[in-house]
C-alpha cells in the first residue's frame, strides 16, 4: 500500500516496527534501517540487483528479520522537481513489490543524496573501494533520515 507522506506512513505502521529506506539504482539496492522510535537510520546492506523476483526475496527476507514495518523508497526527481525514467522505474518495483507483500511505503525526494554522501565519504578520506562498498546503503541511510527529520518536527 502506497500512502502518500512520512505522517501516513507511521500512522499505518503497526506498533514497535521499523522502516527501511531503499536506494532504488539500477544495479543495486541500498538499504537502510530506522530505530523504532523513527529517529536514527543506519546503513545496513546493498543488495546486488537481478530479477525482481530474486531482489524482492532478498528484500522481503531482510524485512521480516529486522521486523520492519514500512519502506520509505527514494524517488530520483529530476533537478527542476519533474519525474523521468528512473521515477517510473522506482514507482513500478514498489507497485510490484506491494503485490507481494502489504507493507505501508512512501517516496522520498532523494535528489543529491547519493552526492551528499559521497561528499562525505571524501571529506573522511575514503578510498575509492571502501565508498563503493557503502554509498549506496549509505543514500539509503540519507534518504531515511530526512523523512525522519521531517517527521519529528511534525511537518507532513
Amino acid at each position: 500500500m502506497i500512502v502518500a507522506s512520512i505522517t501516513d506512513l507511521r500512522a499505518a505502521l503497526p506498533t514497535n516496527h521499523r522502516l527501511f529506506g531503499l536506494d532504488l539504482g539500477e544495479k543495486t539496492i541500498g538499504i537502510a534501517v530506522g530505530d523504532p522510535g523513527h529517529r536514527i537510520a543506519t546503513p545496513v546492506t546493498t543488495i546486488r540487483r537481478s530479477k525482481f523476483g530474486e531482489d524482492a526475496k532478498k528484500l522481503l527476507t531482510l524485512i521480516d528479520e529486522r521486523q520492519v514495518g514500512g519502506l520509505v523508497i527514494g524517488l530520483p526527481l529530476n533537478m527542476d522537481g519533474s519525474e523521468g525514467p528512473r521515477c517510473q522505474s522506482v514507482r513500478q518495483f514498489a507497485n510490484n513489490l506491494a503485490k507481494l507483500r502489504d507493507l505501508p511505503m512512501t517516496f522520498w525526494d532523494e535528489r543529491l543524496s547519493t552526492v551528499a554522501v559521497t561528499r562525505d565519504m571524501l571529506t573522511a578520506d575514503l578510498s575509492r573501494a571502501k565508498r563503493a562498498k557503502v554509498v549506496d546503503q549509505s543514500a539509503a541511510a540519507f534518504i531515511l533520515q530526512g523523512a525522519f527529520d521531517r517527521l519529528n518536527r511534525g511537518q507532513p
